[in-house]
């Protein structure tokens, strides 16, 4: 599994709204600023995360986005599952692409293991605590 640049870069955007919360929305403008991210590529970033219910967005004068729950209800899960297309390491993993071994992989077991421990990894860090991390 390879991470999208659009999924790092929405990881990144969540965590620095995470360590600005209760300072009401935040400029897009200065998200990209802060994190060196052009503004035109976070506008790509942030409509997956908009459409998932994670962000809210406030038109207009002072307008900007903000988490749509606390970072402590907000997981790294969260963030992954609604920018990428799935976490599955191989295609056959997905139940999209057919493998006549399928029922018979004896690897199947390691790698949906893998594949497990990846979503609870990430399922067991909110955005409060990343963005803890990322204040060190």
């Amino acid at each position: 599994m390879k991470i999208s640049t659009k999924t790092r870069y929405g990881m990144r955007f969540m965590i620095d709204l995470a360590q600005h919360h209760g300072e009401g929305c935040v400029a897009l403008k200065d998200v990209a600023e802060r994190q060196g991210i052009s503004k035109k590529y976070l506008e790509q970033v942030v409509a997956p995360l908009t459409g998932a219910g994670l962000l809210r967005v406030t038109r207009g004068y002072q307008g900007g986005y903000e988490l749509a729950r606390a970072p402590e209800n907000i997981t790294l899960a969260d963030v992954v599952s609604a920018s990428e297309d799935g976490l599955e390491l191989l295609d056959c993993m997905s139940g999209v692409f057919s493998c006549e071994r399928r029922d018979g992989c004896l690897s199947q077991r390691i790698w949906g293991g893998l594949e497990q421990a990846i979503r609870d990894y990430l399922a067991g860090i909110t955005l409060a605590e990343a963005a803890d991390d990322e204040l060190r």
